[in-house]
């Protein structure tokens, strides 16, 4: 297979390279649009209780109204004058395609629409539509209808989604404008030629517009949420680089051994090729983890996850080889001198460097490295255990955004307003079986009013609970879970919904599937290290690295963005607690590259141990080779993902930062201390497998034998080189 990749490559160069300029610029037009077709955020399970039961209320034809419109500098209790100045604000709304139904205090004369100073009010408005879109269509068109007013400002759930979308991609331009000139800087230092280090932004443009095409298709088939952009951009920038780095770092070793043509480029794919492909199908199996999981955004974060890796590996495998076989030994060109030596010398495979230094110096010492350096993680993980859980509010949205101010404001100055309804929904019901229900709701403690019975159509009522405390507070959630608790009268099914409810839900769908979603992760990552390594034991330690280094990172991000440290350095008002799904998509993307970074210094280690190497010199060579290359892969993948943390949105900087943090980790104190440490404590035992899958291994597995180099026999460590040109795929 990557004889043939190589030999297309060498004889069909420049027409793959045309051809893939070809591709570039229709799936840039095609995908150019992308944003204005892609939903809002998206968390819901349509199993789910509160949902099902929101589904009998829309069809049943009741709207909550959900959406704010807040008037300031009116006193609609005292003034003729402000109730009619309101109404008119009334009318005005009703007058809006899209608009269900429109109330206030002239309608109700209710408190609850009137502010402590009694100088604000606020219209509640409910929509015709319920889909997505639509609402957020709306909800715009209603806020751009109302500016010319300086006193009224337009929230609500479906105008923040449509303020977050926007955001979204702000922050997704800004952070491309500001991480494509510093990773192309630091792609020149690490690839050591201009030339070079233009490769991974061409990988990564081309794969991440092509995936986009992949995402608008994927539309036509059903909803995709607005924060697959952000995956999709960060991995697949962080993907380029990495694979362009291993296929380009492994291309400058054969031709420093026998020059540039087929045979280099052959041994390249037969070596670092083989190693892109399992790595991005640990990646995309990990992300594919994510479908697993109902909500729209995670589904659509692990599309476009599952689609940009494959996508990225499909383009190093294909246009990357092509562009270097144009080039030749032109890929080092453009570089400053000092870095051509210094590539000179690295492309050459010697053994005395830096990382080689210091994997002898750690398996010298290999227990109480392996002690101290676990301890250190296991104490960065100890604040994870006091994760909190923080719902997504308009609080989400930057300072003076109109959702987050109406929300703040309603919070602060309308007390009785801040209390949240919750909808019972009695199916197959009675009036009197009704009246029984609505009796037990009024005995639970936390309930402060009950609404009379709404039959909203034969067999279907409805009841509206106002609880003592607001949304997702303590009071409000066991209200919710005391409702639910109650037996149904007759026989009749109860479902319970409303904003805390259908967090509770969203928290319990969550712990559902992920096990799943666990299974996945895991699975691919023993399938793979084991085809690559024959042994059982370095997969299952590689495992537990994996959840060291998780541990570490949610202690981390734990202490960052539920305790508020470093507010001022990257700009944000902590919510308190973290986003509920920021760990699952944090572990989804921390197995897929920590594998990846597994399986490049594996592969290495395994060439050189089946080139003869001996098993603790094999780790030191393997190291030397990868050190370098996996650290310069991390940091650029960290500030490509990293990138997030420059947006507007919390759980995207909780999402940037803590997939940054995690790839740094394991790129630095798990490969370069804990790896050889651990491999130096079992030594032979690292390879060790059941006779059974040694047999499947040897059958089906990986060779990493290296053709071009043997070990002189009157040496320890250092192999001699021999030139080939014979195939080795």
């Amino acid at each position: 297979m990557f004889d043939r990749l190589a030999r297309t490559a060498d004889r069909r160069a420049r027409p793959i390279a045309l051809i893939a300029i070809a591709i570039f610029i229709i799936a840039a037009i095609l995908g150019s649009g992308l944003a204005g077709h892609l939903g809002p955020y998206g968390a819901d399970d349509g199993r789910s209780e509160s949902i099902k039961a929101e589904r009998l209320l829309n069809d049943a034809g009741f709207r909550a109204a959900e959406n704010t419109i807040l008037v300031s500098g009116v006193d609609v209790r005292g003034s003729a004058a402000d109730r009619r100045e309101v109404e008119q604000i009334r009318r005005e709304v009703l007058k809006q395609p899209g608009i269900h139904q429109a109330f206030g205090f002239n309608q109700t004369r209710s408190p609850t629409f009137v502010s402590e100073d009694n100088r604000s009010t606020f219209i509640a408005v409910s929509l015709d539509s319920t889909d997505d879109q639509e609402q957020q269509e709306v909800a715009a068109g209603l806020a751009e209808s109302l500016e010319h007013r300086d006193n009224v400002l337009v929230g609500g759930i479906a105008l923040a989604n449509e303020q977050v979308n926007e955001q979204v991609e702000k922050d997704l331009r800004r952070a491309e404008i500001m991480v494509f000139p510093l990773l192309l800087l630091l792609s020149l230092v690490f690839f050591r030629s201009l030339v070079a280090a233009v490769l991974p932004l061409m990988v990564g443009a081309l794969a991440i517009v092509l995936t986009f095409v992949g995402l608008r298709l994927a539309t036509e088939v059903g909803p995709i949420s607005i924060y697959a952009l952000n995956v999709t951009t960060g991995l697949g920038l962080g993907l380029a680089i990495d694979y362009s780095l291993f296929i380009v770092s492994r291309y400058r070793e054969e031709i420093a051994r026998s020059g540039a043509g087929l045979p280099a480029l052959k041994r390249t794919m037969n070596t670092a090729g083989r190693t892109v492909l399992f790595s991005s199908l640990t990646v995309a199996a990990s992300m594919a983890a994510l479908l697993t999981f109902p909500q729209r955004f995670l589904y659509s974060m692990g599309l476009g996850g599952l689609l940009v890796a494959l996508v990225s590996a499909l383009v190093a495998l294909t246009v990357l080889p092509a562009i270097l076989t144009l080039l030749g030994d032109r890929v080092n060109s453009l570089a400053p001198a000092f870095l051509q030596r210094r590539e000179h010398s690295d492309s050459r495979g010697e053994t005395r460097g830096f990382w080689y230094r210091l994997s002898r110096f750690v398996m010298k010492r290999p227990g109480p490295i392996a002690v101290v350096t676990a301890l250190g993680l296991i104490l960065l993980a100890v604040p994870a255990f006091r994760m909190a859980f923080a719902p997504v509010t308009a609080e989400v949205l930057p300072p003076g955004q109109s959702s987050r101010v109406v929300e703040e404001r309603i919070e602060r100055d309308f007390p009785d307003a801040g209390s949240e309804t919750i909808q019972v929904l009695l199916e197959d019901g009675s009036p009197e079986s009704a009246g029984r229900l609505a009796a037990q709701i009024a005995a639970v403690p936390q309930v402060r009013s009950v609404g009379p019975a709404q039959p909203l159509e034969p067999g279907l009522i409805l009841i509206e609970v106002t609880s003592r405390d607001g949304y997702m507070e303590q009071p409000t959630r066991r209200a919710v879970e005391r409702i639910r608790e109650l037996p149904d009268p007759n026989g009749s099914p109860v479902k319970v919904t409303g904003g805390t409810a259908r967090f509770l839900d969203f928290q319990q769908s969550l712990l559902e599937h992920l096990p799943l979603a666990l299974l996945i992760i895991v699975s691919a990552t023993l399938v793979v290290l084991f085809m690559m390594t024959g042994s059982v034991v370095l997969p299952v330690k590689s495992l537990l690295m994996n959840v060291l280094t998780l541990g570490a990172v949610f202690g981390l991000v734990v202490l960052i963005f539920q305790d508020g440290n470093l507010t001022g350095l990257l700009s944000f008002e902590s919510p308190g607690g973290i986003d509920q799904t920021t760990p699952i998509l944090i572990l989804a993307i921390t197995f897929g590259l920590s594998t990846d970074y597994a399986v490049f210094l594996l592969s290495r280690i395994k060439e050189a141990r089946d080139s003869g190497f001996g098993d603790t010199e094999c780790v030191a060579v393997g190291l030397q080779r990868t050190g370098r290359i996996v650290t310069a892969a991390a940091l650029l993948f960290a500030i490509a993902i990293g990138a997030f943390a420059a947006g507007e949105i919390v759980f995207i900087k909780e999402l940037g930062v803590g997939t940054a943090m995690a790839v740094l980790i394991d790129a630095t104190i798990i490969r370069a201390l804990l790896v050889p440490s651990l491999m130096a404590l079992l030594g032979r035992r690292n390879w060790w497998a059941p006779p059974a899958l040694r047999r499947f291994h040897d059958r089906w597995g990986v060779s990493h034998a290296d053709p071009g180099s043997k070990v002189d026999p009157t040496s320890d460590s250092a192999p001699t080189v021999e030139t080939t040109t014979e195939s080795t795929g």
